[in-house]
Parts: structure tokens; sequence; C-alpha cells
């Protein structure tokens, strides 16, 4: 497993796993290289548009992109941790703030890495976000009574299962304009949440973060 860290331009609510193993990429999405500062986190890339801000001139490893172009800044930054050859992205600084088109666009990449064999995580407020497609995942209780809210990615999802969890489902179907799955509470140890067609965005609360 090799890991890659990114730091995007949103709201940043702490770092939960800080960088450091043998083998981690760091990536610093344009004003995330901000948030990097702040952690004592030294990214090996910098990587942007830079309409945010301008890239230290003492810093080696810039790819600088265009303004206008497909892939945002954080998409981007997926992409050239896939070219390091990792295989899980834990991302900060993807969700919050007055650009729920940014969250969005994140929480598809999650799709896009999990498509390309690998898997994300996208960390918010005291919540993380993950993507599975024909596949299962259990998620680890980290609170008492945590939340847990799972999503159709796509025109449906077939055979969703949720178990452990307050309100469980067996073989159901998911489709993005009902919200069925929102607002769960994982009762057990471990949650397994599976689906045998389609994909699902899962979402789960972390314990509150320590900023002390």
């Amino acid at each position: 497993m090799k890991r890659c860290v990114i730091f995007a331009a949103g709201s940043f609510y702490g770092l939960r796993e800080r960088p450091g193993d043998p083998g981690d990429f760091v990536i610093a999405a344009d004003a995330g290289y901000q948030v990097c500062l702040r952690e004592c986190v030294k990214p090996d890339l910098l990587i942007g548009d830079f309409d945010s801000m301008e890239p230290p001139k003492d810093f080696a490893h810039v790819r600088r992109l265009p303004v206008e172009k497909d892939d945002t800044d954080t998409l981007a930054a997926v992409r050239a941790g896939l070219e390091r050859g990792c295989t899980d992205f834990l991302i900060y600084g993807g969700t919050g703030g007055k650009r729920l088109d940014h969250t969005l666009a994140n929480l598809q990449s999650l799709l896009f890495l999990r498509r390309r064999g690998a898997r994300g995580f996208l960390f918010g407020d005291d919540f993380v976000w993950t993507v599975i497609e024909n596949e299962a995942i259990q998620v680890e209780r980290t609170v008492e009574w945590g939340l847990l809210s799972v999503f159709c990615l796509g025109d449906r999802a077939v055979g969703v299962g949720e178990s452990g969890v307050q309100y469980p489902l067996e073989d159901a179907v998911l489709t993005p304009d009902f919200p069925l799955g929102v607002s769960n509470h994982i009762l057990e140890r471990q949650a397994q949440i599976s689906v045998r067609q389609g994909a699902l965005a899962v979402g789960w609360e972390l314990p509150a973060f320590d900023y002390r």
C-alpha cells in the first residue's frame, strides 16, 4: 500500500493521520500549501493553477496548470498520486465553505479513484467519505451512536445491504432521487455496507477533533 495525502484549498478541520510513513507522497493543491505550512507538513509536490496564491519561489517541485482546464486542482493532484503508484488517498480541505460544487466534485473524484483500483477518503468536519462499487466495506464505529449515511452515485444502486446499523437494509435499491440512506446510526462494533451493482458514497462520523 502506497499512500497519497492531498491538501486541497477548502475548509480544513484537522489532520487525522499525519504523513510520514515510508512511501507517503504528499501533494499540496494550490492554496492547500498554506495548510501544509500551518501543520508543519512538507509536500513533495505543489500543483494547481495558482488562482488563489503564487507558489513560493524556493519550492522546487511545482506543477503549474492552466486556469482553463477540465480537471479541478484536486483531481489533478489525484492523477499525480496515481502516476506515483499510490493506492490509498487521504484528501483534506476538500469539503466545506461556500463551494458545494467543489465538495461534490471531490466526491466524484473518490469514484474516479475506485475505478482505477485505488481508494480515497475525503475528510470533512468530524466526518469522512469513501466510495464503493460492486463490493462491500466494513466501517468501524468510532463514535457511540455514530452517524452513517449512504448515497447512490449514478442512476441506481442494486442489492444494497446495511447491517450493524439502526436501520438495516437487505437487497435494497437506492436511487439519486430519494435519500433513503441518510442519517443512519452504527450500533455494532462494525457496520457492513455492500452493493451488488452500482456505486455508493459512504460517509460516517469520526470522533470530535481535539484542537488543543
